[in-house]
């Protein structure tokens, strides 16, 4: 299954990483590696998530105050 962000979310993602980053060396690498992780979980199993309105998964993301909004479209983890 192919996986594509769209743009505000992987800039949010890597904002995120870099302020990670800068409070503890490392944490914004190891926020990374478990968003990383739950998105092959995702692609594993992508409808463990409950569907919420419109097609809308969500997957909280275990240690961050992050989580994962996501739909599956023909074989694309969106």
């Amino acid at each position: 299954m192919n996986v594509r962000f769209l743009e505000p979310a992987e800039v949010e993602m890597f904002e995120a990483a870099a302020y990670y980053e800068l409070q503890v060396s490392t944490l914004g690498e190891n926020f990374l590696d478990i968003i990383e992780n739950a998105i092959d979980g995702i692609v594993d199993h992508p409808e463990i998530c409950p569907e919420t309105d419109r097609g809308i998964r969500s997957l909280v993301v275990r240690r961050f105050p992050f989580s994962i909004l996501y739909q599956i479209f023909n074989n694309e983890l969106l």
